[in-house]
This record gives C-alpha cells, sequence and structure tokens, in this order.
C-alpha cells in the first residue's frame, strides 16, 4: 500500500487502485484513545482479509459517521453517484417497496473508499449479489438486558451452540464489539428472509426453554430478562455489524471473531483497534473456515412447526414491517388494552417516557434530572428498569429513555410529564402521516 499525501488528502494505492482519504488527520476518536481517519483506514487494511471474509460479494448499508465516532451517525442505503467505476452495485427491494442501488464491496480498495466516507461500523446484508432474496447466512444475536454481566452472555452462547450443533448446525461466534455477542451460522441459500427468521424465532424460544433465567426471545423491552435473543436481526433489511468492525464506543474496540475455546476466558474489551492487528498477524481469522460449514435449517424449522402446532404463532415483526399472517398483536404490554378473551391476559407495564433525544448523552443527562427531580422514587427503580433504546428513524438513530414503575407502589407513581429533552426526530414525521391517514379515512 503506497501514499501520496498533501496538505487536506492522502492518495493511497491499494492493489492498484488509487482511494482518495479526505482530511486524513481528522480525529475520530479522541476521548479515551486517539484516532484519526487515517488511522481507521490503516486499521482495516491491516486486518482487510479478516473483514473482507464478512462483507464480500454482499451489499452494504453505509452506517456514516462523517464527524468521527464521537458524533452522530447516519445510514445511507444508496450508492453515492460520485465513486469510483470499479466499485460494483446491486439494486435491493425493501419490505417498503422502494429500491435502493447499494455498494458492493469486494476487495482491500472498496473497504478504504467505504472507511473513507465515515463508515467505522460494517453492515453488509446476509446475502450475496447474486442472489437477494435468499440469505446465506441465518445471525443469532445476544443482546443483554441492563445489568446483565458478559458471564450469563457467554453461558447463553454456549446453549446456542450446543442447540445449532443438535440442529446439524455449526455456530461460529464474535463479540458484538459492545456487551453481547454475535454467533453466524451459514446456510444454503434455499429459504427466504421469512423463514429464516423463522429459524432464528424457533432458536431464540428454544433457548429460552432450555435457560429461562438466564435468556429471553420476548420482543418487548418491558417484558425481558437477561439476554435476549434478537431474531428480527434476520428479518429483511436488517443488519448487524460484521466481523472486525470497530465500534463508536471510547476505546475503539472490534467486533472479535472467537474460536468457541476463547469464548469462556475472553473479555470484550481486550479486541480494540490497537491490538487486533497483532492478533490477526498471529492467529488470522477464526473464522476463515465459515463458507465450508454451509448447513441446513430443515431441523430448525421443523422445531418452528412443532411451536406453531403447540399454538405458539410467530412473533412480532419490527415495527416497519407490515402486519404478518399469524402475526401476535404488535402493541407493547404498557400500551395493550384490555379485552374480552380467554387468552392469559398480557400484564400492562406501567412505563414512562423521561428523554427522546438524536443525542444519546443528552437523554442520559435528562435521565439524571428526572432521578434527581424524583430522589424517593428513583431508589426504587431497578437496573433492569431503565429501557434505553436505540431508535432507528428513516436516516438515523435517536435515543428514548423509559422508566418501567412497576417496582414503585402505585400511589405513589409519578405521572407522564414532558420528556426532557423532547426532540424525537420522527415526530414531524410520524404526525404527517397520521393526519394523511385521517383524511384519506
Amino acid at each position: 500500500m503506497a501514499a501520496k499525501k498533501d496538505q487536506t488528502t492522502e492518495t493511497l494505492v491499494i492493489e492498484g487502485h488509487e482511494v482518495r482519504i479526505t482530511h486524513p488527520d481528522k480525529p475520530y476518536f479522541s476521548k479515551q484513545v486517539k484516532v484519526s481517519k487515517l488511522d481507521l483506514v490503516r486499521y482495516y487494511m491491516s486486518i482487510a482479509p479478516g473483514a473482507l471474509n464478512g462483507i464480500r460479494d454482499r451489499p452494504i448499508v453505509l452506517k456514516r459517521f462523517v464527524d468521527g465516532a464521537e458524533g452522530q451517525a447516519f445510514y445511507q442505503k444508496r450508492a453515492p453517484e460520485n465513486r469510483p467505476e470499479w466499485l460494483r452495485t446491486v439494486t435491493l427491494s425493501f419490505p417498503s417497496g422502494r429500491k435502493a442501488e447499494e455498494i458492493v464491496v469486494d476487495d482491500a480498495a472498496g473497504l478504504a473508499w467505504i472507511v473513507n466516507l465515515g463508515c467505522v461500523e460494517l453492515h453488509p446484508h446476509p446475502v450475496r449479489s447474486g442472489d437477494l432474496d435468499h440469505p446465506d447466512e441465518l445471525r443469532v444475536d445476544l443482546d443483554p438486558g441492563p445489568g446483565v454481566g458478559w458471564d450469563d452472555v457467554r453461558r447463553v452462547s454456549l446453549e446456542v451452540k450446543a442447540l445449532l450443533e443438535e440442529m446439524g448446525l455449526r455456530g461460529w461466534p464474535k463479540t458484538s464489539g459492545s456487551r453481547g455477542m454475535h454467533v453466524n451460522v451459514r446456510v444454503q441459500p434455499r429459504w427466504t428472509f421469512s423463514e429464516v427468521r423463522r429459524a432464528a424465532v424457533a432458536l431464540s424460544r428454544e433457548i429460552e426453554r432450555r435457560v429461562p433465567k438466564l435468556a429471553s426471545s420476548k420482543w418487548w423491552k418491558e417484558e425481558r430478562h437477561g439476554v435476549f435473543l434478537d431474531y428480527n436481526q434476520n428479518a429483511k433489511d436488517r443488519t448487524t455489524c460484521s466481523a472486525y468492525s470497530v465500534r463508536p464506543l471510547p476505546d475503539a474496540r472490534v467486533s472479535m471473531p472467537l474460536h468457541w475455546h476463547e469464548v469462556t476466558e475472553c473479555d470484550p474489551a481486550d479486541f480494540n483497534i490497537f491490538t487486533s492487528p497483532t492478533r490477526f498477524a498471529e492467529i488470522g481469522d477464526p473464522h476463515a473456515e465459515m463458507d465450508q460449514a454451509v448447513g441446513s435449517l430443515d431441523k430448525l424449522l421443523e422445531l418452528a412447526d412443532r411451536d406453531q402446532a403447540s399454538g405458539l404463532g410467530d412473533a412480532p415483526w419490527p415495527p416497519h414491517f407490515r402486519k404478518m399472517a399469524g402475526e401476535g398483536t404488535r402493541v407493547a404490554p404498557s400500551r395493550a388494552k384490555k379485552t374480552a378473551t380467554k387468552k392469559k391476559p398480557r400484564v400492562k407495564m406501567p412505563l414512562i417516557v423521561v428523554a427522546n433525544s438524536p443525542d444519546k448523552e443528552a437523554a442520559l443527562a435528562g435521565l439524571e434530572r428526572w432521578k434527581k427531580k424524583h430522589r424517593k422514587i428513583a431508589k426504587l427503580i431497578k437496573v433492569e428498569d431503565v429501557l434505553v433504546d436505540s431508535m432507528r428513524g428513516r436516516s438515523s438513530t435517536w435515543t428514548r429513555i423509559r422508566i418501567n414503575l412497576r417496582n414503585v407502589p402505585e400511589e405513589v407513581r409519578p405521572p407522564q410529564e414532558t420528556p426532557d429533552p423532547d426532540d424525537d426526530p420522527t415526530r414531524e414525521w410520524r404526525e404527517h402521516w397520521a393526519s394523511k391517514r385521517k383524511q384519506a379515512g
């Protein structure tokens, strides 16, 4: 990799392609560690074979941190018009009916080019460019709730490993780069997104049955406990960060592929932008043989059939999907209305919203102001009753903070007040469409 530099750009020559790195000295991490944009590019070049194993031949959503990892990110599905002629694209269709031409990264030059756009993380779809309707990857996302420790995440991941092996599948674990873990599974591209998701629902429910105190398959946060198995990461148009992705945390942590024997001893904090290149140089990519371990979803889908026969319908889909056949109610328990039914009634949770903001730090500051205002009530709130939701808008994420008052006596529960701050970037859009529907009806 050769380089040519002027005051505002540095041009890298990577495998015969020139890639301009604009503002190479721009800080991307500056609080706990110091990392410039060029440092980030060099990191990805140092582990390029491993990173490319996770994204090659896949359309990729550009999650861009144009102000660095400490700034706000936005999602860009459509490929930039001003792109190198050697970068290819494919056209994806989405549940909304819209289509978008997305970038496909096949080599180190393409990887450097998207990192220059501010892509700190890598977000590939679970399909290959030759068949965009049939995933070749089942994704098991282990998401620990508030106060849940890393040891519980590891224990649940080992249950996932055992179940996958019973189903004739091989799981490949990696740290999420935050508090959780991902287990990816190569599968034959024979099933639709809906069928792959159905297999993931069955897996999540079976793990909850096996370790009910540790794991949850419940979609609504107010019903969860322990480690949530997020089956909806397998829905069409959902992506997760891939192997070797840098996460926007102060220590520049990395989503690290692991061997299973490492799971019981590893610490996610050990894997960052500084330590990962050395590890890669010494042991290579633990997931290098992943494409040679392709399995069938037949047994998991048989498990889904048994669940359905026992009365378990489809689990809730993400809110932007249309209502699916067989899907239960898509209303959070805290908002559910009481109905005359023979089914076991859902428990309505007493939730209040205390903060809405595109800036997570501002939302957390609002939470602290609420706690100071309600000091006596705050002492009754458990860690798991503070729900910090990363809400995905049309092109960016924002933070909503809710508090579950279930452990507060009803007679002293504070009412819903105007959140502080109250900056929900989707409100105007939702109110616009609500008005449109009202006029149409």
